[in-house]
């Protein structure tokens, strides 16, 4: 830990690349928080009865939005410790600040939209605008001082919708919050522009490539690990029938072939393409929004586990199928703009796994959510045999981001 100096910009070439215990601690919150949206989403789709129709759209919508929150706190926590030194006492108590408000986020889910909404959007607008703060105050560069100026300006102005939302009923609180997470990405997206204080251009910004890159690579892995959680406590949570474990098996099987799909082989060689680019904050940005997307794939898949697993046999449902089919279809849109990132080129293999994904819904919804979940198995099978066969002889292949 640092006391001596502020908090110093990293160079590409110096500072730790791996992520620090502190770093890896605040990513053991996700995975509890991640099996909230899981339980909210599933608690729509099942226990309430079940949700079809627009019901199913706007209560996917509610969940959606809660994950992107939930995302945007690691998002900025994962880029000031690519930007700063993560032993800095001060970058410590900003990542300890997100983990805290991150753990009661994840509480505050199942009922962020009812009795839990000012507890979550509380500990939201703590973990937005603390960030800022303290870099403005143990910042000395002005150049520096004044991006976190406008992003502390930013956040409170769209804090004060987030605590306005939770203190109004049902419409107006989605309403309020989705316009404050909208005006969030847009500041981001823009530079954080203000009249009078200027934008930043995100390709000027100074970032540790590889750092960045292992934290988006560790993020998808506590995705990965909440889809093996709930696999494990829906099986176990009633009395098994050969449906279950045959569920149970074809959940475990896709967690595998979400993990080499991802790491074959963009996966493993991130870092790499982030510091070839020419602009690393560029390619960091898109690989932000790429993992993003394929994250709520495997978060949607999970919720599929969950529901295959305690309903082999049941009555299908085209929600159902949302989350069963549409998550590994997702992950796989976001899986080949990811190999585009890396490599300037996306393998035919992701595209006709997306469609075969979905083509066959309106037939799959007339039989058992097993089959469904079989089927994804089988394709995604597919797109790793042909991966493998690509590589298959050939030396490893290097980076060549278009960015």
């Amino acid at each position: 830990m640092r006391t001596a100096e502020p908090a110093a910009l990293r160079s590409s070439g110096g500072g730790p690349d791996r992520a620090t215990f502190l770093e890896l601690f605040f990513d053991l919150v996700y995975v509890f928080a991640l099996t909230r949206i899981s339980a909210r989403a599933f608690e729509d789709l099942v226990l309430e009865g079940g949700q079809t129709g627009w019901s199913a759209v706007t209560g996917g919508g509610k969940t959606l939005l809660l994950l992107l929150a939930l995302w945007a706190v690691w998002q900025g926590t994962a880029w000031t410790t690519s930007r700063y030194d993560p032993h800095h006492l001060w970058l410590q108590v900003i990542v300890i600040t997100a983990l805290i408000s991150a753990m009661v986020m994840g509480v505050a889910i199942p009922r962020a939209f009812s009795h839990s909404g000012l507890i979550f959007a509380t500990a939201y607008v703590v973990a937005q605008v603390s960030r800022p703060a303290i870099l403005v105050l143990v910042l000395h560069k002005q150049q520096y001082r004044r991006l976190k100026l406008r992003m502390l300006i930013t956040f409170c102005a769209t804090g004060v919708l987030w605590l306005a939302g939770a203190l109004l009923p049902g419409s107006a609180r989605v309403v309020l919050w989705t316009t404050a997470l909208l005006l969030e990405y847009l500041a981001a997206r823009f530079g954080w522009p203000l009249p009078g204080l200027g934008r930043s251009t995100v390709s000027r910004w100074d970032i540790h490539g590889e750092h960045l890159a292992e934290r988006y690579q560790q993020i998808f892995l506590v995705a990965l690990g909440e889809t093996i959680l709930l696999a494990g406590l829906s099986f176990t949570r009633s009395s098994t029938s050969p449906g279950m474990v045959v569920a149970f098996a074809v959940a475990l099987a896709t967690s595998v072939l979400l993990w080499r799909i991802y790491v074959q082989r963009a996966g493993q060689i991130l870092g790499e393409a982030v510091t070839r680019a020419a602009h690393p904050a560029t390619i960091g940005r898109s690989a932000a929004d790429t993992h993003l997307v394929m994250v709520i794939g495997v978060v949607a898949t999970a919720i599929g586990y969950e529901l295959v697993i305690e309903h082999p046999a049941g009555h299908n449902e085209l929600p159902w199928m949302a989350v069963v089919l549409g998550g590994p279809a997702v992950f796989l849109a976001g899986r080949a703009r990811f190999e585009y990132e890396v490599f300037g080129r996306v393998s035919p293999s992701r595209l006709v796994g997306i469609a075969a994904l979905l083509l066959p819904v309106p037939l799959l919804v007339r039989l058992a959510p097993l089959v469904a979940a079989i089927l994804a198995a089988v394709i995604l099978t597919a797109v790793a045999v042909a991966d493998a066969r690509r590589a298959w002889g050939r030396p490893p292949e290097e980076a060549a981001t278009p960015f």
